[in-house]
């Protein structure tokens, strides 16, 4: 969802940022981009390790939540692509599912302010599952909804991690980087990697051809 969907990590940065000059912490992109794709437990121990163990970690959490909300009070915006990529897929009725590591709440918080809430069969989010990215959990729960095999799915990720669950749950994976370019490890794994979700429909044109 965040960065793959919606215009967010950047509003996630920007906030993050805010929230630690408010606090008196330190913090610097660099440290943030370390954060996306992972699940809010790896992303406290992370910042705990990195920073030392007397981090003001819940006073951080809670001014960067307070930040990001007034960032995005009417809803992220959707990534270039993404409407007419959630059009061709309804209109070839492939079915769908988010797998992320936000919660429900925020899921659907976003999707019901942009109206595309019912594009979605289904939607896995944090608790849905045992492990986080980078492990397949996700979405090998979102195609058990699905009621797809994980062979015939296409995943779309922004995140390392996310690629990396993707390609571990056996879907053909597409990497669509948004603040994190990709990698020869990444690209090792043998997944695409493309500009925008515009290439994505492209893609997904000359395959149903």
């Amino acid at each position: 969802m965040d960065g793959l969907l919606f215009d967010s990590e950047r509003l996630y940065g920007e906030a993050i940022l805010t929230a630690a000059r408010e606090v008196g912490c330190p913090m610097s992109r660099d440290v943030f981009l370390q954060l996306i794709g992972r699940s809010r437990e790896a992303n406290h121990r992370f910042l705990l390790q990195h920073y030392g163990d007397d981090y003001p970690l819940d006073a951080l959490i809670a001014a960067w939540g307070r930040h990001f909300r007034l960032l995005a009070a009417d809803g992220p915006p959707l990534k270039p692509g993404a409407a007419q990529l959630l059009d061709l897929l309804q209109e070839h009725r492939l079915p769908t599912a988010i797998a992320t590591s936000s919660s429900h709440a925020t899921v659907q918080q976003n999707l019901i302010l942009r109206g595309i809430a019912e594009r979605f069969q289904t939607v896995v989010a944090h608790g849905d599952y045992a492990n986080g990215k980078p492990a397949p959990d996700p979405f090998l729960r979102a195609a058990e909804r699905l009621g797809v095999a994980p062979i015939n799915c296409l995943a779309l990720e922004d995140s390392h991690n996310g690629v990396r669950s993707a390609a571990a749950a056996g879907m053909m994976t597409v990497m669509v980087p948004d603040l994190i370019a990709s990698t020869a490890e990444i690209e090792g794994l043998g997944i695409r990697v493309v500009d925008d979700l515009r290439h994505v429909c492209r893609l997904i044109d000359l395959g149903l051809q």
